[in-house]
């Protein structure tokens, strides 16, 4: 009688059924995708083995680990984002986990041995295997990729400096709209405007500055304050745009002179409001062009033309011959378009002007959807460090994004320091803290009525406010009117008259 003897077909597949090679290439198949290593090892491999189970073991634990901390503390996923000590970790990890994974795979096709499978089996396994090695490339190359731009983002838009803490409860930022180009000399901020967070809620109140407020005050601390002790008051010149080029002028005795005109105007911020700003962020309208192209344009309505005007002459104060139009109807803009269909103040009032900024800040909202954002993430992170700059240290932005969120879910109250409450020419500050300080009061009363509104439909208009007060610097190029938030509020009428009216200007569909 034959003796009858086991045959171990995973490692003497040729001695196994048709149906049994086939089930084992599958197997190892599984196994190397799930476990890369763990098929060197069943072969015996042990070096390779240790070292591929090793990395995998590695990326599994850091996986589990930061999936449990990130349910715990949904802040931890934007500090992966946002720290570059740990981009770099991914950057250079991430390509570690597709080699390993690829070579892995390689060596357990090398080790299944196609020629043992039946021609079937053999066709759709190829064709899994190819598959494989495309979703795990893919994925792995892209995300390094766009790592890689998050770093560079990081490390080109945020600071290195010291963290600041909040000054009771807030954080205040200063906002400006730089206009610095060809045939202008520095930097003059036409736009101002200093955004309150309350650190804990989000609540946010924004105090518009305008740009020919006088005799502005410095902190006794201030480098600029032993040379206008009585304020900044040398006469019509001496106004708050300028104040950036007064730090500028005395930059050696600022703390960091490469940001002394940035530190000279929250400094003045400071004084004005009563408010201890702790950062800025400043718009470059070049780099907004470039911002908006990023993302592949904007789309509105238009309901009127706007023109692409000529220089003003010097000599008549008038505008040249207009270089072009932007037709009424729908449009879709590139940059240029954009920042002209914003900024255009011929033919115009400010309020129509301010309505076609709300309307181009709107359509960056919509536009600013995860689809697009993820498929031109690199344009994106490689346009905003030239439209945006900023000394929020990289170590807070995690928290700022948190705050963000919070802040998009609220609805932002607004002040600006123009007539009637302040004449700027000859502005009352103790009666323009009294307000700043009267208005973030009452901001914080209403911080427990909008919880209620948060889960309301149409929550997002707290997002577009967001982003219109932040970005309404854009719109102010070519001389801001102080007041354009007085006559924006002064058209009569109820709220539905107003946005039929604003409906007649623009609209982003």
């Amino acid at each position: 009688m034959a003796e009858t003897r086991y045959v171990d077909p995973i490692h003497h597949p040729s001695y196994a059924s048709q149906p049994t090679r086939d089930v084992r290439a599958w197997i190892l198949l599984l196994i190397s995708v799930l476990i890369p290593g763990g098929v060197q090892l069943l072969f015996r491999s042990r070096r390779w083995a240790k070292v591929s189970l090793s990395i995998t073991a590695i990326s599994w634990i850091l996986a589990i680990i930061a999936l449990v901390v990130i349910i715990i503390d949904k802040k931890f996923l934007f500090t992966i984002g946002t720290n570059p000590i740990l981009l770099t970790f991914l950057i250079i990890w991430l390509p570690v986990i597709a080699i390993n994974w690829i070579v892995c795979l390689f060596d357990t096709l090398r080790r299944i041995k196609l020629v043992t499978l039946s021609a079937r089996a053999r066709k759709r396994f190829l064709a899994a295997f190819c598959a494989l090695v495309l979703i795990v490339v893919g994925p792995l190359a892209w995300g390094t990729t766009l790592l890689d731009s998050q770093r560079g983002l990081m490390a080109d838009l945020f600071s290195s400096g010291k963290a600041a803490k909040p000054v009771d409860g807030r954080y205040n930022i200063l906002l400006l709209g730089s206009d610095a180009g060809k045939g202008r000399t520095g930097i003059r901020p036409d736009s101002l405007s200093l955004v309150s967070i309350d650190a804990k809620t989000g609540k946010t109140v924004i105090v518009g500055l305008p740009r020919n407020m006088e005799n502005v005050p410095f902190p006794k601390d201030s480098p600029l304050h032993k040379y206008y002790p009585q304020g900044y008051n040398c006469g019509d010149e001496c106004l708050l745009n300028a104040v950036f080029q007064q730090g500028e002028q005395h930059k050696d005795e600022f703390e960091n002179p490469k940001r002394a005109g940035e530190q000279a105007t929250m400094d003045a911020a400071s004084a004005i409001t009563g408010l201890e700003v702790q950062y800025f962020a400043m718009v470059n309208l070049k780099g907004f062009e470039n911002l908006i192209d990023s993302l592949g344009g904007i789309t509105l309505v238009s309901g009127e033309r706007v023109p692409i005007s000529s220089k003003v002459d010097p000599t008549t104060g008038e505008h040249g011959p207009v270089k072009g139009w932007i037709e009424p109807g729908k449009q879709k803009l590139d940059g240029f378009h954009a920042l002209w269909f914003a900024r255009s103040r011929e033919f115009s009032s400010d309020y129509e002007r301010m309505i076609r900024q709300r309307c181009v800040q709107t359509a960056m909202v919509k536009q600013l959807d995860p689809a697009t954002v993820l498929t031109r993430y690199q344009e994106i992170a490689k346009a905003t460090p030239g439209a945006l700059a900023t000394d929020i240290p990289s170590s807070e932005v995690d928290d700022f994004v948190d705050l963000a969120l919070k802040v998009k879910s609220q609805k932002i109250e607004s002040l600006d320091l123009t007539p009637p409450n302040v004449t700027p020419s000859d502005p009352d500050f103790d009666a323009a803290r009294t307000l700043v300080a009267d208005t973030i009061e009452e901001s914080s009363k209403d911080a427990e009525k909008d919880k209620g509104a948060q889960t309301a439909p149409g929550g997002s208009a707290g997002a577009v406010a967001g982003v219109n007060a932040s970005l309404r610097t854009v719109g102010s190029v070519g001389g801001t009117n102080p007041q354009i938030s007085a006559q924006g509020s002064a058209e009569g009428g109820s709220d539905e008259d107003k946005e039929i009216a604003e409906r007649e200007i623009c609209y982003v569909p």
